[in-house]
């Protein structure tokens, strides 16, 4: 197998994170396949910059909170590409709520959050679960600080990254030794989730050794290493903040 014939499939890739994935697996000879539930034209954009490295890209437009849909577009990259090597459950959503406003937390937000952060991961990972153990592959969730310090956008939030690195170290013990998975848990980035809240950010920076927040690349390196950079790595949590909450 050439590494060209390698596949990733990166959820919510239109922009930040995700495309920043998208982009790293591309220069490495992926074939890639990005995914997106709202963003077409981003999600467009991304596959012109992977394009730019000569290898096959697929664009999807799917929601991770959709079983049916996660398993429509499984079916889709098989067919179009063989299997999946690597999966990278990015797709996230939050609501900024204050954490001592809990009237403000619904179960409708509740249920949104936890739909997409923890069952959407879920749901890919099933269902691409028998093509990455027939080639011997990967996932890496994108989870978050919060899951693991408290401190985020939203109780809700926080408590969907929490579960996720749960899940992360689940499907670890389940599937190894055939799938690694491992989750990415960075600080702030610098992404549109956080544009007009400087004041937060320099707030949370100052208690970091490095004193930076981290750019989409920055988590994409980590991401590449879980993905594919370590052979006995599994079930770990790899935070990556600057050093905020060592």
């Amino acid at each position: 197998m050439t590494d060209v014939q390698r596949v990733a499939l990166i959820t919510g890739s239109a922009t930040g994170v995700g495309r920043a994935c998208a982009v790293r697996f591309a220069q490495l000879g992926f074939a890639v396949v990005v995914n997106y539930s709202k963003s077409e034209d981003d999600a467009v954009e991304t596959a012109r910059l992977c394009e730019a490295f000569g290898v096959p890209v697929q664009v999807i437009a799917a929601s991770v909170a959709d079983d049916a849909q996660v398993k429509a577009m499984v079916g889709h990259v098989v067919e179009a590409f063989g299997g999946i090597d690597v999966l990278i459950n990015n797709a996230g959503t939050t609501r900024f709520l204050a954490h001592d406003d809990l009237d403000a937390v619904t179960d409708e937000i509740w249920d949104e959050i936890f739909q997409v952060n923890l069952k959407g991961a879920f749901y890919c990972s099933r269902a691409a679960m028998p093509f990455l153990k027939a080639r011997q592959g990967s996932i890496v969730n994108v989870s978050s600080v919060a899951g693991q310090s408290g401190q985020g956008s939203s109780i809700p939030y926080c408590a969907s990254k929490g579960a996720l690195n749960t899940l992360t170290k689940s499907l670890a013990r389940a599937f190894g030794p055939d799938v690694r998975v491992n989750a990415v848990a960075p600080g702030p980035i610098l992404t549109r989730w956080l544009e007009g809240r400087d004041a937060q950010i320099q707030k949370y920076l100052e208690q970091a050794p490095l004193g930076k927040a981290a750019t989409p690349e920055d988590i994409a390196d980590a991401v590449v290493f879980l993905a594919v950079g370590t052979a006995l790595t599994t079930g770990q949590i790899l935070v990556v903040d600057g050093g905020r909450t060592m």
